[in-house]
């Protein structure tokens, strides 16, 4: 199938101009955002499900002055599939503020990977939520060898997958070669609540340090709008287990939103009402992905 023309074209982020109140902390780092076109420059693949508007790295780079954070993990979206070179673009206009999340295939080269890891990918997505047969589980023997590919590099596996499909989680992972991050929460819906039985195999492997979480995207995993009650239950769920294998990422340019757009300060600040401690909101936005994603020290301008 040919998909230039049905791939329907997203929302794009508020652009209105306005700062959140919350003040992070220096050397902060958004971990989850996405860097698209300009289409001309790195064309979007043909078998993508949506077309995003430009959402390019100038504009991402004002935001993330607009909302007073340092640094950022830019992680591939699917509609380059494996083609990362509007990622890697961007990581190579600043080495020390940038670092990559790639999508690869199994024919990639050692030589390849290492090109990947020299430009600050420090981490690999895979995108299990579109898997046509659930009944199978996850695909465990693809997981666990890209795991070995890239475990010489200490990078993580980070699973885009709705873990209330999987109650085995925490044993189905018990011995995994790498670290392994998961987006959304757990990208499990508020409706299945906190006891779902993947839910809590996602904390039981956040307790045992074998998994970190993404803060992000709570518009994605409830019903209502903005400030989206529903996910309070998950933020302080995953904040007991280890506050220390949690990040947080801002999802710009927020693709394929159905609902009303969230103003990226709005989001900000609804993480500083959620984690009202500032020695925890360092934790989180600063020191955890420091770790995670081999950030350098950081030095104020």
């Amino acid at each position: 199938m040919n998909f230039t023309h049905s791939a329907p074209l997203c929302q794009a982020p508020d652009s209105e101009i306005r700062s959140p109140q919350i003040g992070f902390p220096a050397g902060a780092v958004d971990c989850h955002a996405h860097v698209c076109g300009p289409a001309q420059e790195f064309p979007y693949a043909q078998e993508r499900i949506y077309t995003p508007p430009d959402a390019t790295l100038g504009q991402y780079q004002s935001l993330l002055s607009m909302l007073g954070i340092d640094r950022a993990v830019l992680v591939q979206p699917s509609v380059y599939g494996t083609d990362n070179r509007a990622m890697l673009a961007a990581l190579s206009t600043k080495p020390d503020q940038f670092r990559g999340v790639a999508v690869i295939d199994g024919s990639i080269t050692d030589a390849e990977l290492e090109r990947l890891h020299r430009a600050g990918v420090r981490g690999i997505r895979c995108n299990v939520v579109d898997v046509a047969d659930k009944s199978t589980g996850l695909p465990m023997d693809q997981l666990t060898a890209i795991a070995r590919r890239i475990q010489p590099f200490a990078w993580h596996l980070e699973l885009l997958a709705h873990v209330n499909e999987y109650p085995d989680l925490a044993r189905t992972f018990a011995n995994f070669p790498v670290d392994l991050v998961f987006g959304h929460f757990g990208y499990s819906h508020a409706r299945h609540g906190v006891n779902d039985a993947g839910f809590q195999g996602l904390l039981s492997l956040l307790r045992e340090q074998k998994a970190w979480v993404k803060m992000t995207g709570p518009y994605r995993i409830c019903d209502g709008d903005f400030p989206y009650e529903d996910m309070r239950v998950f933020n302080d769920a995953v904040i007991k287990a280890n506050s220390k294998r949690l990040i947080w990422g801002s999802d710009w340019p927020h693709v394929m939103v159905k609902k009303h757009m969230p103003h990226d300060a709005d989001l900000c600040d609804l993480f500083g009402s959620w984690v009202a401690d500032p020695s925890l909101r360092k934790t989180i936005l600063s020191d955890n992905p420091c770790m995670l994603y081999d950030f350098p020290a950081f030095t104020s301008k």
